[in-house]
């Protein structure tokens, strides 16, 4: 594996985001917005499930709108954040928090994805509802804590 993040730091794409502070300094405003829409929408369908917002409205028609979002933002964050992990593959690849954060990020969509639709889609007790939303709330801020970290600390 180490092979392959060596040849990925070398590949022109790479040099060119590494040399380039304007261009990393955009991917990385780019990489924040695609968060800011992934992490929004988990918000808005996690407090939905907690009953906090829209309460009058089924969570699937909340749920929906706002995995819309979750899969807009994750799609630009993965773009962007392969360009900026690129140039520093090797470092990135073996630091702890950048892994913690990637563990969390796979964490959190499927937990989206198989159990949060799940219990938007079916009528559950409101005791399953809320043990859902904080469990991905957990989770999404726990990833946005861990993306914050890796960046204040790398």
């Amino acid at each position: 594996m180490a092979a392959l993040f060596v040849w990925l730091e070398g590949t022109r794409l790479a040099i060119t985001v590494r040399d380039s502070l304007t261009l990393t300094g955009a991917l990385s405003a780019v990489h924040l917005v695609g968060f800011t829409l992934t992490t929004g929408g988990a918000l808005v369908a996690n407090l939905n499930l907690l009953g906090v917002l829209f309460p009058g409205r089924p969570p699937i028609e909340v749920t929906r709108p706002a995995s819309r979002g979750i899969a807009l933002g994750l799609t630009i964050s993965a773009l962007t954040g392969f360009l900026l992990f690129a140039p520093r593959a090797t470092v990135a690849s073996v630091n702890g928090i950048f892994q913690t954060k990637m563990l969390l990020l796979v964490a959190a969509v499927l937990f989206h994805t198989v159990v949060h639709q799940r219990v938007a889609r079916v009528a559950t007790s409101s005791s399953m509802r809320r043990g859902t939303a904080a469990v991905g709330l957990l989770l999404w801020t726990s990833l946005a804590l861990a993306g914050c970290a890796y960046i204040l600390l790398e």
